[in-house]
């Protein structure tokens, strides 16, 4: 992965809670995530599904992104994450074309 990849994403925990968060290294920090050391918040409520992800080109656009997150209530959340499942499938469905 690009080190100067910066993205933040959102899991949904086990227990349906999202934890958002920020990284340059997403397979890393999964990896974390799944040993319980990812963050305090995670630990013991894998398992974890990556239910949204973006992209930033700086580190500070992606801190700031992620902080705007997680001033969000779930709802918000929520509707984040619906709307880009909905882009993602969008994608993939003209690639199939």
């Amino acid at each position: 992965m690009d080190e100067n990849e910066h993205m933040v994403y959102i899991l949904k925990c086990g227990d349906n809670s999202l934890y958002t968060g920020y990284t340059n290294d997403l397979d890393h920090r999964l990896k974390m995530h799944r040993e319980g050391k990812g963050a305090k918040y995670t630990k013991g409520r894998g398992p974890f599904q990556v239910v949204y992800i973006e992209k930033f080109p700086t580190k500070e656009e992606a801190m700031k992104k992620e902080y705007q997150i997680k001033q969000l209530k779930k709802k918000g959340k929520l509707l984040l994450i619906r709307n880009w499942l909905k882009e993602v499938m969008k994608n993939e469905q003209s690639e199939k074309l």
